[in-house]
């Protein structure tokens, strides 16, 4: 998947992205980048709402997890079922989430339960970053729901 496709399928399938105005820098196997700007995420200190940030962690996760169910050649939907954030310091402009998965190891095992039983959980994990520094962290557990008819 093109950055253009998989950013206009954010925004077309989750409208808080295009509010936030996300766009994505990067996306390979092992890590998605997202970038959000500060003025439509802005709080009243002038810093990003800590909505935002947390949103902005796990469509990076989603999304990785979303690129590599696609690459498998499997459908079905993602959802987060749980999640933590933390907060290390104000973000005053634009910022990042770089995903990745929180266990490589745990992925085969994630498609094997998958295909065998339609659902499987996996953890993933986001760097929250500004100006070349991480300012906060989340942790979240996605579910995937494989479609009957693929795999």
């Amino acid at each position: 998947m093109e950055l253009g496709d998989l950013e206009e399928y954010l925004h077309r399938q989750i409208p808080l992205s295009a509010a936030m105005q996300v766009a994505v820098r990067s996306a390979t196997p092992d890590s998605v980048v997202l970038a959000a700007p500060l003025a439509p995420n802005i709080n009243h200190k002038h810093t990003a709402f800590g909505g935002s940030v947390s949103a902005l962690g796990i469509l990076a996760a989603w999304s990785l997890v979303h690129l590599r169910l696609t690459a498998a050649g499997l459908r079905g939907e993602i959802v987060i079922q749980s999640n933590s954030m933390d907060y290390d310091r104000p973000i005053a402009g634009e910022f990042t989430a770089v995903s990745s998965l929180a266990d490589p190891e745990a992925w085969p095992g994630f498609i094997r339960m998958l295909t065998r039983k339609k659902r499987a959980r996996i953890e993933v994990r986001s760097a929250l970053v500004h100006r070349g520094e991480t300012v906060g962290r989340l942790t979240g557990r996605f579910v995937a729901f494989l479609e009957s008819d693929a795999a």
